[in-house]
């Protein structure tokens, strides 16, 4: 008789205990799904609905596969339902767990800018990121709605590009590459196309499964450097940017600071600026060179003296300096929304350091500093004399990044120091005031004492 009584006790306890373990079961599914809604938005909303729908909203959803099984087993069909959505999570979750272990990296996804101008060294820099194995990285991806997309002149054309950028830009950190075939041309058909500008530059994207076997008698403009592949599928390369565990880009044709608040804020992203500056008269030498064309007004007066500089062109080397001097005062006064978000570098620092820079960079973007990174930087700032071509970055920093200071003539160099002597003040670049003082490499043109937001 007891045990009779007892009986009963028991099952309550047992059904009790199913039910907090069901409970538990449900708070680990929901737990799990908002992770897959992190990481996955567009694939849980999907199934997020199914699972909210009642058998009947199935039915009536899918008619065509789910009614006759409801008509005859409406359980057994919703089960089935269920079986197949909860399949789909695992493999998402599978997926997306590889995903964070890979290279060691568990934290969130970052995206990060790297903002320069040209001959700054910003594709030196760069390279940093294209090293790390768990991020996507594009090189000037901008640099096909530069040459597509035409500003009336005057100052609406400054406004209008930034913003067209800044949309451009926003669409590339989501990983909607697509958006870059309203740029490229010719258009791509099928997602196909060999014209996006510098491939070779990214690794992301010239590894499998984005690199597809080559196809023959297919002009490929812009290529990978180390192996041969196909067209570039967009739509290939999309999934893979969506794959890596964090996004980074470097461009030189955005330079306020301010028109990025709109994807510092969008809680869609988690942006961190790294904006790249260099001395201003070393950035002339270089352009000289690599853009030997644009300058030959300024090659002919310092050579010659004949003919003044025209006024539009200092105007523009005045422009280029205050845009520059503009942000990075934005960005140091450390508003809200840009707090914990910027960063500022001199190259100069950069290539005296690579290494330690490259920490600091990593640890302010909150990314790790991985092996194959440290190795490249390595191999590639220790280099027994200057890489081949003006674009190479296979240099020795240490010696090379002051030997402009031989190839400028000092009236361009004083040119130089009249019009962007608040930029050359803000970020400490010392002014030299003889042809002596600027070739003497024992006199440093950087201040002893560096600015105080130099880490």
């Amino acid at each position: 008789m007891e045990i009779r009584r007892a009986l009963p006790q028991d099952i309550w306890e047992l059904l009790h205990c199913l039910k907090m373990r069901s409970k538990y079961a449900v708070l680990l599914v929901f737990v799990i799904s908002l992770v897959i809604i992190e990481k996955e938005n567009n694939f849980i909303s999907r199934v997020s609905d199914k699972l909210k729908q009642s058998p009947q909203a199935l039915a009536e959803a899918n008619s065509t596969e789910v009614s006759p099984a409801l008509a005859k087993n409406g359980s057994l069909a919703s089960l089935q339902e269920l079986d197949a959505a909860f399949s789909q999570l695992r493999s998402h979750l599978y997926n997306i767990t590889l995903q964070l272990a890979g290279d060691g990296d568990s934290g969130p996804r970052r995206h990060v800018l790297l903002m320069a101008t040209t001959r700054t060294g910003s594709s030196f820099v760069g390279e940093f990121f294209n090293q790390q194995g768990s991020i996507f990285y594009l090189f000037e991806p901008l640099w096909h709605v530069e040459k597509t997309v035409t500003f009336l002149p005057g100052g609406a054309s400054a406004v209008g590009s930034a913003l067209v950028y800044r949309d451009v830009l926003k669409q590339l950190l989501l990983c909607d590459l697509y958006i870059l075939e309203n740029f490229i041309s010719p258009v791509p058909e099928g997602h196909l196309t060999p014209f996006l500008f510098r491939r070779g530059s990214s690794h992301s994207l010239c590894e499998e499964p984005v690199c597809t076997p080559s196809t023959k008698k297919v002009f490929e403009k812009y290529y990978c450097k180390n192996r041969r592949c196909g067209p570039l599928n967009i739509t290939l390369a999309a999934e893979a940017c969506r794959r890596k565990q964090h996004v980074a880009l470097k461009t030189v044709r955005i330079r306020q600071l301010e028109f990025l608040q709109p994807l510092v804020e969008d809680p869609r992203l988690d942006l961190r600026i790294i904006q790249l500056v260099r001395d201003p008269r070393a950035v002339l030498a270089s352009r000289m060179v690599a853009f030997s064309g644009k300058y030959e007004t300024w090659k002919k007066w310092a050579s010659e003296g004949e003919a003044p500089l025209r006024e539009e062109e200092v105007q523009r080397l005045r422009g280029n300096c205050e845009s520059i001097r503009v942000s990075a005062e934005l960005g140091l006064r450390r508003p809200g929304w840009l707090r914990g978000r910027y960063m500022l570098v001199r190259y100069e620092d950069v290539a005296r350091a690579p290494l330690q820079k490259a920490r600091e960079m990593f640890r302010f973007a909150g990314l790790p500093l991985t092996r194959q990174v440290e190795e490249w930087i390595g191999k590639n700032t220790q280099a027994p004399r200057d890489g081949n071509g003006v674009y190479s970055t296979c240099k020795n920093s240490s010696e090379q990044f002051d030997k402009w200071r031989f190839s400028i003539p000092f009236k361009l160099a004083q040119v130089v120091q009249d019009v962007c002597a608040p930029a050359m003040q803000l970020f400490g670049y010392k002014l030299a005031s003889s042809p002596a003082a600027l070739a003497n490499r024992s006199f440093s043109l950087l201040e002893e004492a560096q600015p105080a937001w130099v880490t």
